[in-house]
């Protein structure tokens, strides 16, 4: 026998390359792999759950914002409608208070009656144009089908045809607010 160490016991091998390293805790790649992927799935399933719990609430408090938000706006619109109904009858308490002076003196001199209800008019075509209806009751101007509708039609030489020559019932407001066309007689084209 010779006294020279081995070749092969005197060499270092590095770590986990020897098979006398191994051991209970090293089962080899087949068997590690599987149970160290496991883990990090879990945990990646588990933070989209999280997620997807966090997004539902969310979605459920944003629908629920906008219920509140649309019953709010259905209350404030009523409100608004309410008080713009309740801001217009009050700008006609005045035209009411002044017909009833009217017929209460309509039984003494009907002169001051009269005066009394043109002023009492004149007043409620005041209410009427604050509102944004103004008056209108032109004649002589050409006709025109929005702010005008045809009660009659006559042959006058003096006016050019399709033209105002009478105005029957005051139109009031404009082409895009308008609360009634004017009621006129049109003048026709002669033959």
């Amino acid at each position: 026998m010779s006294t020279e160490p081995d070749p092969v016991s005197t060499e270092e091998e590095p770590p986990g390359t020897s098979p006398r390293e191994e051991g209970p805790h090293d089962q080899g790649p087949q068997t590690g792999a599987p149970q160290d992927q496991g883990a990090p799935e879990q945990s990646t399933v588990d933070e989209h759950a999280a997620e997807l719990e966090e997004v539902r609430d969310r979605w459920h408090r944003a629908l629920a914002d906008l219920d509140n938000l649309r019953k709010r706006h259905a209350k404030e619109l009523g409100r608004a409608h309410s008080d713009e109904r309740a801001r217009t009858a009050a700008s006609w308490l005045p035209v009411l208070d002044n017909l009833e002076l009217a017929l209460t003196h309509a039984v003494s001199d009907p002169t001051p009656v009269l005066e009394g209800v043109k002023a009492v008019r004149d007043q409620a075509v005041e209410v009427l144009r604050s509102l944004g209806y103004a008056r209108y009751e032109d004649t002589g101007v050409p006709f025109d089908p929005v702010r005008h509708e045809v009660v009659g039609l006559v042959e006058d030489p003096a006016a050019e045809p399709n033209t105002v020559v009478q105005v029957v019932r005051p139109g009031y407001g404009e082409d895009e607010r308008q609360l009634r066309p004017a009621s006129v007689v049109v003048s026709k084209r002669q033959e």
